[in-house]
């Protein structure tokens, strides 16, 4: 059985030539042709979420694929947009809104805001990292846990961060041999305890991340051979907070703290 690093390792090793790879996926392929032709006529919200096909790459491309049935509240998100603080998609806790309606900024930029590169080359680019981390998962979760944190890590500047998002947070009880009830406490000591442990600024350092990944990827292997559940990656990567704790009430108190 080829270990979780090795799988991890062939992805990364040439990430260009892995995602050309998806790129010539006939699906991704026929979609992404499709999203290129369409994105730049759309005019207006109504015009954006009324089209199925190009509002489920938009989403996914941004992470929030299970979302796509949610039209009415990504309207909101949209017609919010983010310049104002209190708007709708700065009060949400998950950043993937915030950046969604950064992307198709309609509240900025009106009829205009499809034409700009992040609307259109940029949501490819991430619709193709999505896929890759996707089928990575379909073969073993954690490549797909190990490929997502990677890509999330040098954006983090909070252990609040890390604790609302259940991907990031179950790759770093990993790597520290963490069993899952420790999320089960109070979230100020999990924060302290975890300070203690990791220094966030290292995500930034590609060699001092790539300890950890190494790490993480060891770990798993040997939980997994000695009999530990395997986590539901799906459950990982979906909305709602694990554990009863709301997302929105941690990083309020990181505000509070602040």
């Amino acid at each position: 059985m080829v270990s979780t690093y090795a799988s991890y390792a062939a992805i990364t090793r040439d990430l260009n030539l892995s995602l050309e790879r998806v790129e010539k996926q006939p699906f991704v392929e026929r979609e992404t042709e499709y999203y290129l032709e369409a994105i730049g006529k759309v005019k207006t919200i109504d015009d954006f979420v009324g089209d199925r096909r190009l509002f489920a790459y938009a989403m996914k491309a941004h992470g929030l694929e299970d979302m796509t049935y949610a039209k009415a509240f990504m309207v909101k998100v949209l017609e919010g947009g983010v310049d104002e603080r209190d708007s709708f998609a700065n009060t949400l806790s998950d950043k993937r809104y915030r950046e969604f309606a950064e992307t198709y900024n309609f509240a900025r930029h009106g009829e205009t805001a499809t034409i700009f590169t992040r609307a259109q080359q940029g949501a490819v680019d991430n619709y193709l990292r999505q896929t890759l981390e996707q089928d990575a998962g379909t073969s073993n979760e954690a490549v797909r846990l190990a490929l997502y944190f990677e890509r999330k890590a040098p954006e983090i500047t909070s252990m609040y961060e890390i604790l609302a998002d259940t991907a990031l947070s179950k790759v770093v009880r990993t790597s520290l041999g963490l069993p899952d009830s420790f999320a089960l406490l109070d979230v100020d000591k999990q924060v302290e305890f975890l300070g203690s442990k990791i220094d966030i600024e290292d995500f930034a350092e590609p060699e001092a991340l790539s300890k950890l990944i190494t790490r993480f990827t060891s770990m798993w292997d040997v939980q997994n051979q000695t009999g530990s559940g395997v986590a539901n990656v799906g459950i990982l990567f979906s909305q709602p907070a694990q554990f009863g704790i709301s997302t929105d009430l941690m990083l309020t108190m990181q505000q509070l703290k602040a």
